[in-house]
């Protein structure tokens, strides 16, 4: 059982299991400290007809089943919780040629109306976000949490991969990321790029225990709280590793006013 089902389960024990479009996509209703809730996850399928998506990877069915699932919440005022346990996106030419593209935009796209309509959108990343997949499933959130753990990456690529792309050894990608934060996978630098709301200490993030789920439970309805009227993500820029970004978005504003 992967992470990201054994925290699915310990979080929606009291909750609705809900059906879901696609074996993959978890889906569960209740309530997040007394509002309702919408707990959501992406899990292996190893009878996944598409081979490339079949150990948790979010592909075409993935992508298009969390939109509908997200749509499907946004009748009534509710937070959206993504439990982040991903991969990658599936890498083939099937995914390809059908549009994996589409299907990950309309995911992404699903969620960011979801916030901007004032749901409050909360991820948790619980093992691996990489890639294509974290960017349908988990970052277009008001706020993301993460455990805080070693087994917890963040990432635009699987390092293998990037080695290979890059035409490095691992190693030295992990003696450049000692000095380049946005190439390491540690959440202690993806924190100070700013786009990391906390991270949680437990004692168990294979299997949580009930005070792991305690101190789960009370940051998720700490940063709900605090997301609720909110549909900015600018406090992403507030890192300590953001500041080129926010000097070059300072000048376009300045170029744009000047032209216009």
């Amino acid at each position: 059982m992967s992470r990201g089902q054994h925290w699915f389960d310990a979080l929606t024990q009291n909750m609705q299991q809900k059906p879901s479009p696609v074996p993959s996509v978890c889906v569960a209703d209740g309530e997040l400290a007394g509002r309702p809730c919408r707990v959501i996850l992406v899990r292996p399928d190893a009878a996944n007809p598409f081979p490339r998506a079949r150990s948790g990877e979010v592909g075409l069915l993935e992508g298009w089943a969390l939109a509908k699932v997200v749509q499907e919440a946004t009748g009534d005022k509710r937070t959206l919780l993504a439990i982040v346990d991903v991969p990658s996106q599936a890498y083939g030419r099937r995914e390809e040629a059908l549009g994996i593209h589409q299907a990950l935009a309309a995911a992404a796209g699903a969620y960011a109306k979801a916030r901007q309509a004032g749901h409050p959108v909360l991820a948790l990343l619980v093992g691996k976000a990489m890639s294509g997949a974290f960017l349908a499933h988990g970052y277009q959130a008001n706020a993301i949490l993460a455990l805080d753990d070693a087994g917890v990456m963040v990432h635009a690529m699987g390092k293998a991969a990037a080695a290979r792309v890059t035409q490095r050894s691992e190693e030295d990608l992990d003696r450049l990321a000692a000095s380049i934060p946005p190439m390491a996978y540690d959440l202690k630098n993806y924190a100070s790029l700013g786009l990391l709301s906390g991270r949680i200490e437990v004692s168990s993030a294979e299997a949580p225990t009930g005070s792991d789920l305690e101190k789960v439970n009370a940051a998720l309805a700490a940063a709900q709280q605090q997301a609720l009227g909110s549909t900015s993500l600018a406090h992403r820029l507030d890192g300590e590793n953001r500041q080129a970004s926010k000097k070059v978005r300072q000048l376009l504003r300045q170029q744009w006013a000047l032209e216009s």
